[in-house]
């Protein structure tokens, strides 16, 4: 263990034990209370509770990458599901993953980051697509991974049964090209929201929208809040909120369900 795997897990041990002595938190504890609606219980994910029925399986999560992709789009989801890890039983596996060769991308602000692995949804469980470059047409980013196409043809391609496929920001917009959001409830970057509805997406107003295979996040910030609330969904509630505690981070804002949990 890395000296920075050895702080973290030291955090989350305290973390969790804040969280083991606190009275009555459980679905009701910070990213409860801060989800509005129907949304603000926590969810009975397909995993169940963190160290259930799927504590054996990994949860695999594939970060998808390409040139203009903004930098805390892809780092926080990244961040939040790998440190999920030191809050429950079940192994957790996360990776950036790239249509392209692997190799390097440079993201939107200049940073270079190395991604060592080919595109594989077979292999994941939750793919997870973020945005960039959507305000800037001729830069690298979404636009320019629309108008090569090949990275849409790949995501239209890959929904099978257990598989999530979760977008933020403009990521989302490569899901509407991939024609995975037409007649579907989701949400996007707010500049992008009409152009989302023109395309077909039955907008919603909330922060996250959980459409079961289909999960979907705001602008930049909101990829904090999409994967706690996977995290959540997928891995129990005291994962989650250990999460929040070691990150000292509260989700916010309304997380869209279709029905009541």
């Amino acid at each position: 263990m890395n000296r920075r795997d050895l702080l973290r897990a030291s955090t989350a041990l305290g973390a969790g034990g804040a969280v083991a002595g606190a009275t009555g938190l459980g679905a009701a504890g910070p990213a409860a209370a801060a989800a509005s609606g129907p949304a603000g219980a926590a969810a009975s994910g397909p995993a169940g509770a963190a160290g259930g029925a799927g504590a054996g399986k990994p949860l695999r999560v594939h970060v998808v990458m390409f040139d203009g992709v903004e930098e805390l789009d892809f780092a926080a989801p990244y961040e939040v599901f790998s440190a999920s890890r030191f809050f429950t039983d079940r192994p957790v596996e996360v990776r950036y993953v790239t249509t392209s060769r692997p190799g390097f991308v440079r993201a939107s602000y200049g940073t270079r980051v190395g991604v060592e692995h080919g595109w594989a949804p077979q292999e994941a469980d939750i793919v997870v697509v973020p945005g960039g470059g959507y305000a800037r047409r001729e830069d690298p980013g979404v636009w320019a991974e629309i108008r090569r196409g090949t990275l849409p043809r790949a995501l239209g391609a890959a929904p099978r049964p257990g598989l999530t496929v979760a977008a933020l920001c403009t990521g989302v917009m490569l899901l509407s090209a991939a024609g995975l959001t037409r007649g579907r409830p989701c949400t996007t970057h707010h500049r992008a929201r009409p152009d989302l509805e023109r395309e077909g997406g039955v907008l919603k107003k909330a922060r996250v929208v959980d459409d079961g295979d289909l999960v979907t996040a705001g602008g930049i910030t909101s990829g904090l809040e999409l994967a706690l609330w996977l995290v959540r969904r997928e891995l129990g509630a005291d994962a989650a909120t250990g999460l929040e505690a070691m990150l000292e981070y509260e989700a916010r804002g309304t997380v869209w369900t279709p029905t009541r949990i």
